[in-house]
């Protein structure tokens, strides 16, 4: 299970959540975001981690400025978070072939999930997000986790939208996902962590999956 926390701007609180045993660290590259950092400071944090993957989160941006994040940022995957089109990952793949591409869904109903299959070709993993009009994530929404339980797609996929440590288990008991994205459940306000909250569902999500904990 690799448990991806996002949405990180501060270098020591990147620090902490990596040692603490996050799988993923997801910096944000869209400028209206107020999680946004910008590619020196991501250069500048990456430079303080432990060996672990980073990832930067773009919306519909311009094929040159992944490019040029990833390689000043050193990032392992790209998340791609807007209405980038299939043809755009599998030019994205070919540009950048020895980096992990998620392809990121906000859900509006079931049905929004037949798109990924157009999509399977060209990414390596999937993530599901809460959809909301004026925000691309970080929004606190949870989706329904009772209509995902027959999605089962070819590529792996993370499980975003309102995760908190208080809820994680439920979510685990509802769906079997590869990876959990959080941000805001775990905040004191966006972009700064609550290392305490981090912590904990850390903790909860190994002995859930570790230590054979009942879900039932």
């Amino acid at each position: 299970m690799r448990v991806k926390i996002c949405g990180l701007t501060k270098p020591d609180q990147a620090v902490a959540i990596a040692t603490m045993g996050a799988s993923v660290l997801g910096f944000i590259c869209v400028k209206q975001s107020p999680r946004y950092v910008s590619p020196p400071t991501i250069h500048s944090i990456v430079q303080e981690l432990p060996p672990i993957d980073c990832f930067g989160v773009f919306a519909d941006a311009s094929m040159q400025q992944i490019e040029q994040t990833v390689d000043l940022g050193h990032l392992s995957g790209v998340q791609l978070h807007g209405q980038e089109s299939p043809n755009y990952c599998q030019q994205l793949r070919m540009a950048l072939p020895h980096v992990e591409i998620i392809k990121a869904l906000r859900l509006r109903q079931p049905d929004d999930l037949e798109q990924l299959k157009t999509y399977a070709p060209y990414v390596d993993t999937f993530l599901l997000d809460a959809y909301h009009p004026d925000q691309l994530g970080g929004t606190g929404h949870t989706l329904d986790w009772q209509a995902l339980q027959t999605f089962h797609p070819t590529k792996p996929w993370f499980l975003a939208g309102g995760l908190r440590p208080d809820n994680v288990a439920e979510a685990l008991a509802t769906l079997s996902p590869d990876g959990l994205d959080l941000s805001s459940g775990v905040e004191h306000s966006p972009g700064d962590k609550d290392l305490t909250k981090v912590a904990q569902l850390l903790a909860t999500v190994k002995s859930i999956t570790e230590g054979g904990t009942t879900l039932a």
